[in-house]
């Protein structure tokens, strides 16, 4: 092999993210192909994705009509700007989001990433406060172990310290409502625990301490994701949005992996009944095919923007990429894809998927298993002195055994695509007990 061709097939120049470069080195994960739940090595090995991509392939991968989508826009119109000028999958895409959102979600700002649609989301509050001369509410609450992507005001509202601790400071004026789970009475949750409802009033101290004049917004995840999969207590996001409403804070929603069938409906806001001010999403969105994410909000929202004079640019900012072409393009047949009635064959697997994982409750090392929709979080008994140890070996361990899983310290994450059948099914948690019965 010439030196090259040497050259070009390491890893080595790709800084890649959220990746521990040189252990990947060691033992390098190449994919050359995938189709349906299954991704191929350059081995030759096929292994069931049992994460999405990253939370995002929701319609399995090398869906046909989003290829043939993605082809078709490309050889007819590359790349147009957004900035004064768009095209017409631009405008579909819009109509068809709106029609389909919760009730009173009018509008939609095109990003390009789940990352960038939250950063968009915090300004558009700001601004929105600042339009109707309520220049004081400059304050966001998050909430502890979200994840908001890792631009500087996501970094800033998100509630993961690991991700923050290199590069403070970040964003002033930011509190944090705590996670509302309590293992000792919630665990081996299905669906919403029933106790927890009661952590929605430490919103109601910080309104209190902090003035609700001075607040811009509270953002949450309706299901926390990349924390651990931990659903909302019943009760909890109804008294949110009750004190929300009550102050004149916006509700934001960050909907990147509930939306798109997550949860069973389009948005979890829909399966939980809650409508908030804005939701924010991605992922799968394009069914992780081409990078987007967009940003929906209220008529209330938008109409406060209007107010200023017409020949103004009501709000200063956006994306290069904004409403790509391909991106519009593959949206588009995602949600033919999602509304086609992927839907309802992934609202109809979510039973069995349950019972599924929640029979890993006997295998040994589960400390927890939280389920919701086509989600799950398992919680592994930590190795004394070596956290995280056990679950990078269940982690490996599956994978070698054919499974694509994905860990945190002792915590491990599922979000399969919603074509995912019963049998496969039982085979990613079959290769999940067998995992955890060997490591020690």
């Amino acid at each position: 092999m010439s030196a090259a061709s040497t050259l070009q097939n390491s890893p080595e120049p790709f800084w890649m993210p959220f990746t521990a470069q040189r252990a990947y080195q060691q033992a390098k994960r190449t994919f050359v192909a995938a189709e349906g739940v299954h991704y191929t090595t350059d081995e030759g090995r096929k292994v069931l994705d049992g994460i999405g991509g990253l939370w995002c392939v929701n319609a399995g991968h090398g869906q046909p009509r989003i290829v043939e989508a993605i082809q078709q826009q490309a050889a007819k119109l590359d790349f147009v700007s957004s900035f004064s000028m768009s095209h017409p999958a631009a405008f579909e895409l819009a109509n068809r989001i709106v029609a389909a959102a919760p009730e009173g979600m009018r509008h939609v700002f095109f990003t390009n990433s789940g990352s960038e649609s939250v950063d968009t989301a915090l300004k558009i509050a700001r601004g929105y406060h600042r339009a109707r001369g309520d220049f004081d509410r400059i304050r966001f609450i998050g909430r502890h172990k979200s994840y908001h992507g890792v631009n500087f005001g996501g970094l800033s509202v998100g509630g993961i310290s690991r991700h923050k601790r290199e590069f403070g400071p970040l964003l002033p004026d930011v509190d944090f409502l705590s996670l509302p789970y309590d293992p000792k009475v919630s665990a081996f949750s299905r669906g919403q625990p029933a106790d927890g409802a009661h952590y929605a009033e430490e919103l109601a101290q910080l309104i209190t301490l902090h003035d609700p004049a001075t607040i811009a917004a509270v953002i949450v995840e309706p299901v926390t994701g990349s924390g651990g999969v931990y659903p909302p207590p019943v009760g909890y996001l109804e008294r949110l949005r009750a004190l929300c409403s009550e102050h004149g804070i916006l509700l934001i929603f960050d909907e990147v992996i509930t939306g798109f069938g997550r949860t069973g409906p389009l948005f979890g806001a829909q399966r939980l009944g809650i409508t908030p001010d804005i939701i924010t999403c991605a992922k799968g969105m394009t069914n992780g095919s081409v990078p987007m994410g967009g940003v929906i909000v209220s008529g209330a929202v938008y109409d406060a923007y209007m107010e200023k004079p017409a020949s103004q640019i009501e709000l200063a900012h956006g994306y290069t990429y904004s409403a790509h072409p391909l991106a519009c393009a593959a949206a588009l047949a995602a949600l033919d894809v999602y509304q086609g009635g992927l839907l309802d064959q992934g609202g109809a697997i979510m039973p069995v998927w349950e019972d599924a994982l929640h029979s890993l409750r006997d295998a040994p090392h589960v400390a927890d298993v939280r389920t919701f929709g086509l989600l799950a979080g398992i919680d592994i008994a930590p190795r004394d002195g070596a956290p995280g140890a056990r679950g990078t070996a269940v982690n490996q361990a599956c994978y070698d055994a054919g499974v694509l899983v994905r860990t945190a310290g002792d915590t491990m994450m599922l979000s399969p695509p919603l074509i995912i059948s019963a049998d496969q099914i039982s085979m990613l948690v079959e290769t999940i007990r067998t995992a955890l019965t060997g490591t020690e």
